[in-house]
């Protein structure tokens, strides 16, 4: 543990960023989650309706700097995807 002050309010401090980090990050695995599902059950149009939402939820945790911003346009490059295969002819 801490042996003065400013490290004790730094402890403090990175305790507090750690659930809102924790909080945000969850918030963007649920709605990674959900479109998920949706692609599983092949729902193109709700899942094309829930990528604006995702696509919020994952660019606020980047600029809060809870995951990298290659990652977030990874999951959202993804997933975007995914959607878009759904029903699609296949490519020859």
């Amino acid at each position: 543990m801490a042996h003065h002050a400013s490290a004790v309010r730094q402890h403090r401090r990175s305790v507090r960023h750690q659930a809102i980090n924790k909080r945000n990050k969850s918030a963007v695995r649920s709605e990674v989650k959900k479109v998920r599902e949706l692609i599983a059950e092949k729902d193109k149009e709700a899942a094309q309706k829930a990528l604006p939402g995702l696509y919020a939820s994952i660019d606020r945790t980047v600029k809060k700097g809870a995951i990298h911003k290659n990652k977030g346009a990874r999951a959202k490059s993804r997933l975007t995807r995914q959607v878009e295969a759904i029903n699609a002819a296949p490519k020859k």
